[in-house]
């Protein structure tokens, strides 16, 4: 009879640990930002359907790094959970406080338990306050530590890169378009295997940035920027990577115009039609319009 290996507690633990490390490692950092009327969360998704910054109550939003299918079974019963307690008390019952607890609860559990691999995911839990010091943003790990965190917080990615760059940047009181240009730069910014930094341009199709504004006068304080509201926002900002001309790009596409609909000036616009016009396979040059008859006389007879 074969006797099983002895693995000491603390070595499965540290295991588990690296184990959720790494998973969470491999995704994109999530930036928490407070700025003068709110919180405000960043993050590179190109995804638009698959969010990691959603809204749990009404002055409550959740965001999420690591694996999809986890943090999103979390999302649900924090969801659940708010409104269960809102219902049956009061709405203003529901509060980060408490849902950041039951949260580090189930992390905690899964983590501690011998029975399941532990959730590759960190949370952040922020809620809107009355006021700029009423603001609480909390962060969870995947063991359940839960840390009160002020001004701004990444989890994600790489997490030493962006806050050392919002570390030397971050300033309090800070108006919407100036925590959103700082938390978007601090997304773009990347050190090489040398230590050289080199920054790069995230498009705004590839932004999911939300904000909960205290300013609303809705009870609801949670609020999606939309690419167009980015755009308004951000300005210009340069080339960016997707944006860089790759070898056969002409072959592969045909140009089209800048403001995504037809130019009649334009030859070369073709956002309507989905192939190029046809040309004279032995010239190679566009064919001659057909000759058209001349109108005819209405009191003419047809022939």
């Amino acid at each position: 009879m074969s006797m099983p290996f002895y693995v000491s507690p603390e070595q499965l633990m540290k295991d588990r640990a690296d184990f959720a490390r790494k998973g969470i490692a491999r995704g994109r950092s999530v930036v928490a930002v407070q700025y003068a009327d709110g919180v405000l969360f960043a993050s590179e998704n190109p995804s638009q359907a698959l969010h990691k910054v959603s809204e749990i109550y009404d002055r409550i939003a959740f965001a999420a790094v690591g694996r999809y299918n986890e943090f999103e079974n979390l999302r649900i019963a924090g969801v659940r959970l708010a409104d269960m307690r809102g219902y049956a008390y009061d709405r203003r019952d529901v509060t980060g406080r408490g849902l950041a607890n039951a949260y580090a609860q189930t992390l905690g559990t899964i983590f501690s338990s011998g029975g399941e691999k532990p959730y590759e995911v960190e949370i952040f839990v922020a809620e809107a306050g009355e006021a700029a010091v009423d603001d609480q943003i909390y962060r969870l790990t995947y063991d359940g530590q839960v840390a009160d965190v002020h001004g701004y917080a990444v989890m994600g990615g790489a997490v030493d890169t962006v806050a050392g760059f919002l570390k030397g940047r971050y300033q309090e009181g800070l108006d919407l378009d100036a925590v959103l240009h700082l938390a978007v730069a601090a997304l773009g910014h990347s050190t090489n295997e040398k230590g050289e930094s080199g920054d790069r341009v995230i498009p705004d199709t590839d932004l999911e940035v939300a904000v909960l504004d205290r300013t609303r006068t809705q009870p609801r304080k949670f609020r999606r920027l939309r690419p167009e509201d980015l755009r308004r926002l951000l300005g210009e900002r340069g080339p960016s990577q997707a944006d860089e001309p790759h070898p056969g790009d002409a072959e592969r596409q045909a140009p089209v115009s800048p403001s995504g609909v037809d130019d009649p000036a334009d030859p070369t616009d073709q956002t309507s039609g989905g192939t190029p016009p046809l040309e004279d396979p032995r010239t190679g040059e566009p064919p001659v319009a057909p000759p058209t008859a001349p109108p005819t006389d209405p009191g003419e007879p047809l022939r």
